[in-house]
């Protein structure tokens, strides 16, 4: 695999820019959506454009082993990369699956208050499921428990009935670039804000909230 594969994305300004990436690269870039999807406690930005450019790339390879020699060794290694990416996507596109499911009301909310331009954490098609969860958990709730309560308890706030995700827990991080005045809340109210530097390739434990913009932006890597 040595061709180029053009990149969709947004700029600073958020207007459309490609980025050219090889498919390692391309590779590369859903290993870490993954990673840091498993370990970030809430729904991260949404990557539709390497989705879709994995899955096409995955269609390539396809052709590509339909064409080769069934007895070429390359082939069953070639096969078997298919499967260990398609087993990352798959897992990348599941865990996003089960935290809009457990945090469905916020990530709703979340999309609805968000300002244009700034990117979103659902795709179109996840936002449509999102959607349907939620009618389809109101109608369930209305129809198996709240009709048969007294008048001013047959209305729920999803949103204070479901757990928000938790920011203040604790995760593990590789630094990827160098980043200075990190500010650091305290956990106690006796103890005072401090503000650390991380340092290239040094790896911390250190709480989400305060990493989370660092993740977004690719500049930290959860582990």
């Amino acid at each position: 695999m040595t061709e180029e594969l053009d990149l969709a994305g947004q700029d600073s300004d958020g207007g459309s820019e490609e980025v050219v990436l090889t498919p390692a690269e391309l590779i590369e870039r859903l290993e870490q959506a993954w990673m840091n999807e498993k370990f970030a406690p809430e729904l991260l930005e949404s990557k539709p454009e390497i989705v879709e450019c994995v899955m096409e790339q995955l269609d390539h390879m396809e052709e590509n082993l339909r064409r080769a020699k069934k007895e070429d060794l390359k082939v069953s290694i070639h096969r078997m990369e298919m499967e260990r990416i398609r087993y990352v996507l798959s897992s990348y596109l599941r865990c996003r699956l089960m935290k809009i499911e457990k945090f469905f009301p916020h990530v709703l909310e979340k999309e609805k208050t968000r300002h244009e331009g700034e990117p979103s954490s659902l795709s179109p098609e996840e936002f449509t499921f999102a959607k349907e969860y939620m009618a389809h958990t109101e109608t369930y709730l209305k129809n198996v428990a709240l009709k048969h309560m007294p008048p001013n308890l047959q209305k729920v706030d999803l949103l204070k009935a479901v757990p928000k995700p938790d920011l203040d827990s604790y995760v593990f991080l590789r630094v990827k670039e160098r980043q200075e005045n990190i500010l650091v809340e305290p956990e106690a109210d006796e103890q005072k804000d401090y503000v650390i530097d991380l340092e290239e390739g040094s790896q911390h434990l250190i709480r989400y909230r305060t990493v989370a913009p660092l993740v977004a932006l690719g500049a930290v890597q959860l582990i």
